[in-house]
Parts: C-alpha cells; structure tokens; sequence
C-alpha cells in the first residue's frame, strides 16, 4: 500500500436493475432502499475491488464495512439484513461500505483463462486501500463465512484499523487433505451452485429443500458469473489456518471487540466453536440463534440487527437508537427488551458444545453493552 496511488476508475449511482418475471422472488434479491448508495470500482495492489458506499464518514465513528460469503456477493448476502427497518435507524448513524470479492458483483465480466485469483491473504491486503480512500479513520466489520475469514485475517495483520468484528459463520482453519479431496470430488460430479450450497446452508434446509435454497440456487447460477466464482471457490478451499491462539506463549489473536455468529445446525457450527477457543473471552460474545438456519442475516435479520444494536452500545455508539415497536420515539437502550438469551459457561473448546442448552427467555434493563458478555448467548424467541 504504501507509495502506491489509489484511483477510482468508476463512480456511478447505484440504480434499480431491470427486472422481469422474478421480481416476486425472496427479498434478499431486492436492491438496497433507494438513497445515495454509490457504486465505486477501487483499484488495490492486487487488482480491482466493487464496492458500495452509502454516506460519508462521520466524526470518529467507524464505518460499517461488509464483507460477503463465497457464492453470493452484497445483495445477496445483506440486503434482508440492511433493508431490516431497525437496522436502517442504526445505519443512519455510520457510512456504510459493501466489498464485493473480485469478480463476484451482478454483472461482472469474466475473468481471462489463467487469471490467477488472488489468495486470502491478498483478498484481506486490499481492505486498508478502501479505508485509506474513502478517508475511513477505522471500521466495524460485518464478514460471513468466507468474509468473515478476511475480515478476521484484516485485523490480524492491521489491528489499529479495526474497531469490532461481527463474525457470521466463520473457520477459522483450512481445510485438510481429505476434506480438499471432498471438494474437488463434488466439483466433478455436481454443478457449482449445488457444490456450494451445502457450505451455505444446513442439511435441513437441503433435505427440505425450501423455497429459500431454491431462490439462492437460481440466484447464484443466473447473477455469478460462474467462472469466476469458481476460482473465488477454490481460493477459499485453499486457506491456510488464521494464526491465532489465546493459549499459547506470546499468543497471537483478534485485539477488538468480536461477537462470533451461527445458527442452530450451520455448517459452519463445529468452525465458529473453534473460533471462540482462540479469542480472547473478556472481549468476545458468542451468539447462537435457533431456528436460523445456515444464514442468520437472512432468516432472522431482526434479531442479529438487535444483537448487533447492543455490541455497538457496548462499544459505547448510539446511546440513544429509536424503536419502533415502541411508541414514544428515540428511547435510552435501558429501556429496551433485552435479547432472549441461556447465560452458559463461555465455550473455551469444541468440545464444550456438548454442554446443556438452556433456552429460557430472560428479560434486562441493564445498559451493559453486548460486546461486554463473554457468555454464550442462544436466541430462542
């Protein structure tokens, strides 16, 4: 980064596609409200970035930056998310960063034959040219699956530039031998949205195969292009372990206040469990959601938009956040009705899932901040 000019080559308003016979299709399609969301084209050290931008930068507030999973890109990965009306009363307060993973943005052109896909590594040294860019002084950032590895990875290598980390779905370690076998077995006999579905979703969801997998298996087959998806694909099966371990002499892990999120029955449950033993747990919240299946963002938008209401007031942001099922307006968050959530043992291994799961809803008027919780918390309402 350093020495090396950053340029926008595009900057065009974000404006509603054209769209046909699937209009009535899940809501996670829709575009983000309209506004002046912008799209930018930003060039990195290691090839161009989409990203898109709502606001400007606002004092020494962070911003939010996203960063999406493998086989989606921001729409489909957060539009159910942002477009959560509480969601929108929080956003109002911070500029607002989407990073699409090159080539993965609706309508990108095909990458050539050859094209060498930049590593994880590489995809998480492109993130301090957008903050350098857009004047950000540091970010709060919202990763899914594959995303959340590059945000995490981000922070590892430039901490001073990460506020807090909302980590959906995230592995922390790569894949082994066999399991990379798997993979390259399935990409033989399956097409490419149905490969990476089972990384999306749970089994049940497959086995079930609701509406919501149907939608995204025709979504990533008609607004990827495949081509470069599968070398995104590929890339993110050939990560190497995060280099982080709380226990270890000299240990190495994440600085900032981390909330870690999966759902009952994710794919990516068994990985976020060995994330939390790596972190330090006077800063880390672990959230996990029943009935939400392997997308939180998408199948419970409004209770990750409350749990990540309280992870900013926890880092000491909008005191005062107006809710709408609350008549009376802009109200203190000692007011609110807290998440429900079991107050378990802080998980320090695998092998603590195999504890009790209590599901009792609680109620608090206590104004302590999520991000201050080192309990597992289980949302069951």
């Amino acid at each position: 980064m350093a020495g090396k000019e950053q340029q926008f080559t595009e900057e065009k308003p974000l404006l509603p596609e054209q769209r046909g016979a699937d209009s009535d299709m899940e809501p996670c399609e829709q575009l983000m409200p309209p506004g002046d969301w912008k799209e930018h084209d930003v060039e990195t050290p290691y090839g161009m970035l989409h990203v898109v931008i709502r606001g400007a930068p606002k004092g020494n507030k962070p911003a939010i930056l996203t960063y999406h999973d493998v086989g989606l890109n921001h729409k489909l990965c957060f539009n159910a998310f942002f477009n959560n009306e509480d969601m929108q009363e929080i956003t109002k307060h911070f500029v607002v960063c989407h990073v699409d993973a090159p080539g993965q943005q609706v309508g990108a052109s095909q990458f050539p034959q050859g094209y060498q896909y930049p590593t994880m590594d590489q995809l998480a040294g492109m993130l301090p040219t957008v903050v350098q860019h857009f004047g950000f002084k540091s970010i709060v950032g919202i990763g899914v699956g594959a995303g959340a590895y590059v945000l995490a990875k981000f922070a590892l290598i430039f901490p001073d530039l990460v506020e807090g980390l909302v980590l959906l779905n995230i592995d922390p370690n790569g894949k082994g031998w066999i399991d990379w076998a798997a993979s390259k077995l399935s990409g033989l006999t399956s097409s490419l949205p149905d490969t990476v579905l089972p990384h999306l979703f749970s089994q049940e969801e497959l086995v079930s195969n609701t509406d919501l997998v149907q939608s995204y298996r025709q979504q990533i087959n008609n607004n990827i292009n495949q081509f470069n998806l599968h070398l995104f694909w590929n890339m993110y099966n050939s990560r190497r372990d995060l280099d982080m371990n709380r226990g270890a002499l000299n240990a190495k892990t994440l600085k900032c206040p981390v909330m870690l999120v999966v759902g009952d029955n994710a794919p990516a449950e068994e990985g976020v469990v060995e994330c939390n033993s790596k972190l330090d747990p006077t800063n880390t919240t672990f959230l996990k959601m029943a009935d939400s299946g392997g997308l939180p963002q998408i199948t419970q938008p409004a209770k990750l938009t409350e749990a990540f209401k309280y992870f900013l007031q926890g880092m000491g942001y909008i005191a005062y956040v107006k809710d709408r099922r609350l008549s009376g307006g802009p109200v203190p968050s000692a007011s609110m009705t807290r998440l429900a959530r079991s107050r378990t043992a802080s998980l320090t291994s695998a092998s603590s899932t195999e504890g009790a799961r209590s599901r009792a809803c609680t109620h608090s008027d206590s104004t302590e901040g999520v991000g201050a919780v080192t309990q597992t918390m289980e949302v069951s309402c």
